[in-house]
């Protein structure tokens, strides 16, 4: 079992690791690519750089670093955490056991840009299928997305529908290996009366669903946080305390998925403040 792991590589949870292997522990980093920093042309506001560095160079610095040190880094996806005592983390790469969790994905994905999506939250469109399968029991369901997240989904939805549908939304699946039916048209609006019935396509044939879960990307933060039960807060972001542990025990987050200033220096504060609280929490569970 794994002491502590630590889902993303960006400033949070790579000064989350720092932490935790200074502190003697060995934390394993599962990273799924750069994120946001990758927008970033030039950082020239944070402490200790006499010049101005693309966000991508700040990125790699920091996965040199923590592999200097000797720190594990998992190149895999992160498809849904369960558990309370004890964590199992189901990814690309195989399936993990950890006593703590630490989440700094970043921000929450944006939802692609179809037609009735907004208006239909909560009325048939949903962004967690571990929370929501329950009222779809026996109905045809629909999932947007194209990737490995979306698949990890309808399967959890094909234990209570009737019919799982994966709309790509005119994107190339990236799985191959599938028993759900699969549309890669485009799709242009969600359409229902009161509550959803279906989606219309670009030909303007509709697939039929009461209920469409959002999958589209992987699976950020605030996305995991949700499918476990822990509280966010009203803008979406996950819940903690001082200590940066979320409403379940053992299970952290920091940086940009926490909300409030989404700047480099807030997430390895909240990295470093989260890397020290949950080592603490694996030595308490002795």
């Amino acid at each position: 079992m794994e002491q502590m792991v630590i889902v993303g590589a960006g400033p949070a949870g790579i000064s989350a690791a720092l932490y935790a292997k200074r502190g003697n522990l060995d934390p394993l980093v599962i990273n799924n690519g750069i994120g946001a920093l990758e927008k970033a042309e030039k950082i020239e506001n944070y402490y200790g750089l006499p010049e101005a560095i693309p966000g991508k160079q700040l990125f790699e610095n920091g996965i040199a670093q923590a592999k200097a040190l000797g720190i594990r880094i998992l190149e895999a996806q992160v498809l849904g955490i369960e558990g309370f005592d004890t964590f199992e983390i189901k990814t690309t790469a195989g399936d993990f056991e950890a006593v703590s969790v630490i989440l700094a994905t970043g921000s929450a994905r944006k939802a692609p840009k179809i037609t009735g999506l907004k208006e239909f939250e909560g009325r048939g469109v949903s962004y967690c299928a571990i929370c929501d399968a329950f009222f779809y029991r026996g109905k045809e369901v629909a999932i947007l997305g194209h990737g490995d997240y979306a698949l990890h989904e309808a399967e959890i939805l094909s234990h209570t529908a009737s019919k799982v549908t994966i709309l790509t939304d005119g994107k190339e699946p990236e799985f191959t290996d599938v028993s759900f039916e699969v549309v890669k048209q485009k799709v242009e609006a969600i359409e229902g009366e009161g509550t959803v019935t279906g989606l219309r396509l670009a030909d303007g044939s509709m697939v039929q669903a009461a209920g469409i879960f959002v999958a589209a990307g992987t699976a950020g933060s605030s996305d995991i946080a949700r499918q476990m039960g822990a509280e966010l807060t009203e803008k979406g972001h996950i819940k903690v305390n001082e200590d940066m542990e979320s409403t379940i025990p053992g299970l952290y987050a920091a940086g940009d998925c926490t909300g409030g200033l989404l700047q480099v220096a807030k997430a390895v504060h909240e990295g470093a403040a989260a890397g020290l609280a949950a080592s603490k929490y694996v030595r308490g569970r002795g």
